[in-house]
This record gives C-alpha cells, structure tokens and sequence, in this order.
C-alpha cells in the first residue's frame, strides 16, 4: 500500500490501505479464486484471524476476582503460616482430578479427593471440607489461577472465612511451590492416568510421604517438621 503512494503519488485512485486489500481478498473472494488470492498472503492463511481487543475481554467470573497484587505482603514473604496455593492435576479424558494445596511457607501438601468432576461446585466443596479441618490461625489466604473450577470463589470464602487471591494470565510462577509439588505428585499420578481409582486414604498417604520428606529449601527439614516448629514457637 505504501509503495503504490511511492509510485503514484497524483493518482489517488491509486492509494488504498491495507484494510481494502483484506476486504476485497477475504469478503470479496469466492472458492477457487479466494484460495489462490490467500495464498498469494505473506500468512498464507484462507481465514482472516480477528483481533481481540483488550477492553472487550468477559469478565472470567461471575463475582469479580481479587488479584495477586492484592495479596497480603507477609504471604509473598514466606513469614506466616497460613497462606496456601491450590490447583488441580487433571486425569485422563479431563474427567476426574486430585486437588493439590501447599502452603507457602513450609511446603505443607493437603491433597482434595475428586473422583468424578472438577465443577466449580466439587471444587468448592472439596475444599469447604478440607479448610474446615484447619486451625482458624492457618486459613490467612488462598492463592490459584484463573480456572473455571474456581468460579465458586466467593461461597467459599463466606463458608470458610479465607480469602482467594487470582495469579496473572499465564503466570504459573506465582504459584511456584504448588508447580515443584505438582512435579512431585506426578510421580505418584502419571499424566493420562484415571485419577479417580485412587482413595481418599491414598490421597492422605501420599501427602503424608511429601510432607515427611525433607525439602532443600527448607534446609532438609521436613514440610511436617516446618509447620510444627511454627506453630509451636
């Protein structure tokens, strides 16, 4: 487009933008004819992709989303028991699911039996269930991505009194000890697998072993020996 100004510059009927040539290739163009004109494209492409544009983007939730910005500083710093990340290992054909919970400062694995379905209502009830067996100093926060099994955000935080925080778009380190702890359950749940053949008890086992195994980053301590330190100092 800009070399037809170059080249003709007192003939306007000459000067299109580039918009012109799209429309004319991909509303005008009809079977054969289109094909070869999209192929003649630098893209090659026989569709035109639409743009997103940013502020016509849904919101995600139905109640809005507090995000990770938001989040207490102590939970950043590691300081203070209490705040957790949470996220999901999908099973084969997306069906059933292990809800995996760390928390942050001492690595501590609680792990949510999910047989059937990750809904957003299994997944606020599994851990409804689970949070209610905490001590109310351990239920500070609760961090996760943007998954649609969240969208029961809000009733969970009014059942258990702990608030969700939101990770960025595509910012899987902002959940980092839940990533390490994911790689670490896969070897007890390897990927295609159904996870729904495994117990409740086997859940609860396997947390067990993970949090009897030293971690290097707690200077080989255990995630259980962390937590007791902490809440007994």
């Amino acid at each position: 487009c800009h070399a037809l100004r170059r080249h003709f510059p007192h003939r306007p009927e000459m000067h299109v933008v580039h918009e012109t040539v799209y429309q004319t290739l991909y509303v005008q163009g009809r079977g054969q004819l289109r094909r070869e004109l999209a192929g003649a494209l630098r893209s090659g492409r026989a569709r035109r992709r639409p743009h997103r544009q940013a502020n016509c983007r849904q919101p995600r939730f139905t109640d809005p989303m507090v995000m990770i910005s938001e989040r207490p500083a102590e939970a950043a710093e590691r300081a203070v028991p209490g705040h957790w990340e949470g996220d999901l290992i999908i099973g084969k054909d997306s069906g059933s699911a292990i809800g995996t919970l760390v928390e942050r400062s001492t690595r501590y694995v609680m792990l949510l039996h999910l047989p059937t379905d990750h809904t957003a209502a299994s997944v606020r009830d599994a851990l409804t269930q689970t949070a209610q067996k905490l001590p109310q100093h351990l239920k500070r926060s609760l961090t996760w991505d943007q998954g649609a099994e969240m969208a029961a955000h809000r009733s969970f935080t009014l059942a258990t009194d702990i608030p969700v925080y939101f990770c960025d778009p595509a910012s899987p380190w902002q959940r980092g000890s839940n990533e390490n702890t994911n790689g670490l359950l896969r070897q007890y749940f390897p990927k295609g697998t159904d996870l729904s053949v495994h117990t409740r008890e086997h859940l609860d086992a396997v947390a067990t072993q993970l949090n009897r195994r030293p971690r290097k980053t707690l200077g080989w301590e255990t995630p259980a020996e962390r937590l007791h330190k902490l809440l007994t100092a």
